[in-house]
C-alpha cells in the first residue's frame, strides 16, 4: 500500500463481483464505418488536432502532482453531505453534450457521441450487458467541469485547459516513464525534483497493487470513485475499465510491474479487452440516435445503479 492512508473510495466500497473477462475479439470486429486503419488512431505526432493535443500534455505534465492530486481528492470527496450534486444518468448525458476533449487526436466532436458509439460496439460485439453499460459511463467523470476552474485545468470547451480531465494517465509519486507521451515534458513535473517521487518506486512498495497507486487526477479517478459511492453492482473488471482506461503506461507499455499483486493481472486483461473498443469506435461520421437507444441503456442503468437520481 502507499506510505500514507487509503483511499476513501476502497474504503467505502461495496462488494465487487468478479466475472470472467470475455474472450478477445479481432479488430475487424468494431472497424469504424469509414474504415480508419487502426494504425491512424492515437497519433500524437501529426494529427489535425495536434497543436491543442500537445498543449494539454505540457498542462498535465506541469501541474499534475501528488499535492495536486490529493487536492482533487478533498474536493471531489463523496463523504455524506460533500457531493456536489445529485442526477440521473440521463442529465449528466445532456450536461455533456457539447464537451469535447483537448487530448483526444482522434476525433473532435462531442464526448457524449463517442460513449455512445463506443457502448453501441460492446453491445453489437455480444458482450455481457454491464461492459455495455461501462461504455456508456466511462467517460462521464469528465462532468468535473461543471464544479471545475481554469487554473485547475477543468474547463469544459476544446479549447480551454482540461488537464485534470482528460487524456493518458501514469502514476504520481514516482518517476515518470519515458514511455508517456510527450515524454520530453517530463523535466516540467515539479515533482520530478522531489527525491520523495523521482525514484523508481517513489513513495511506493513493491508489489503494493495497482489499485493502491495515486493516478493522474481526470475523469477515470473521479467516476470510478462516483459509481463505488453510489453502490454499483458492476463486476471488479468493469471498475477497472472505467479507473484504468486511460493509464496507458501501464496496461499498454508495461510499466509499473514491479508494483503490481496477484489478481492485477485480470484486471489489466479486462482493461485492454475494453480499450479496444474505446478506441476503435469513434467514427466521427456516424451519429447515435441517442432517442432509440436510450430506453435499452436506461434499463441497464436501473439494473446495476438503481433507478433514483446519483450523487455526483
Amino acid at each position: 500500500m502507499t506510505k500514507g492512508a487509503t483511499l476513501e473510495a476502497r474504503a467505502t466500497a461495496p462488494f465487487l463481483r468478479t466475472t470472467a473477462v470475455p474472450a478477445a475479439d479481432t479488430i475487424m470486429h468494431i472497424k469504424t464505418a469509414n474504415d480508419k486503419d487502426v494504425s491512424a488512431f492515437r497519433n500524437y505526432s501529426d494529427s489535425a488536432l495536434q497543436a491543442r493535443v500537445k498543449r494539454h500534455y505540457r498542462g498535465m505534465r506541469q501541474n499534475q502532482t501528488v499535492a495536486f492530486y490529493e487536492k482533487m481528492e478533498e474536493k471531489y470527496s463523496f463523504a455524506p453531505g460533500k457531493h456536489r450534486a445529485e442526477m440521473t444518468v440521463r442529465e449528466a448525458f445532456q450536461a455533456l453534450e457539447a464537451y469535447v476533449d483537448s487530448s483526444d487526436p482522434d476525433m473532435d466532436l462531442p464526448n457524449l457521441i463517442h460513449m455512445l458509439q463506443t457502448a453501441e460496439g460492446i453491445r453489437k460485439a455480444g458482450h455481457p450487458d454491464w461492459m455495455q453499460l461501462i461504455g456508456l459511463l466511462h467517460d462521464m467523470g469528465k462532468i468535473q467541469f461543471l464544479w471545475g476552474k481554469r487554473e485547475d485545468g477543468q474547463e469544459g470547451t476544446g479549447e480551454g485547459a482540461q488537464w485534470a480531465l482528460g487524456g493518458d494517465t501514469w502514476v504520481l509519486g514516482c518517476a515518470i516513464p519515458s514511455t508517456v507521451v510527450f515524454p520530453e515534458f517530463n523535466g516540467l513535473n515539479p515533482d520530478e525534483q522531489d527525491e520523495r517521487y523521482n525514484g523508481r518506486n517513489g513513495m511506493y512498495e513493491e508489489g503494493c497493487g495497482i489499485e493502491q497507486l495515486k493516478w493522474a487526477w481526470g475523469h477515470d479517478e473521479y467516476m470510478y470513485r462516483m459509481l463505488v459511492a453510489n453502490g454499483a453492482t458492476l463486476p471488479k473488471e468493469g471498475l477497472a475499465m472505467v479507473r484504468y482506461h486511460s493509464a496507458y503506461p501501464w496496461h499498454d507499455k508495461g510499466e509499473y510491474g514491479q508494483f503490481m499483486k496477484p489478481g492485477d493481472e485480470m484486471l489489466m486483461a479486462a482493461v485492454k479487452k475494453f480499450n479496444v473498443f474505446d478506441l476503435y469506435t469513434k467514427d466521427e461520421g456516424k451519429g447515435v440516435d441517442v432517442d432509440k437507444v436510450w430506453p435499452y441503456y436506461q434499463g441497464l442503468i436501473e439494473k446495476y445503479l438503481g433507478t433514483g437520481p446519483l450523487r455526483w
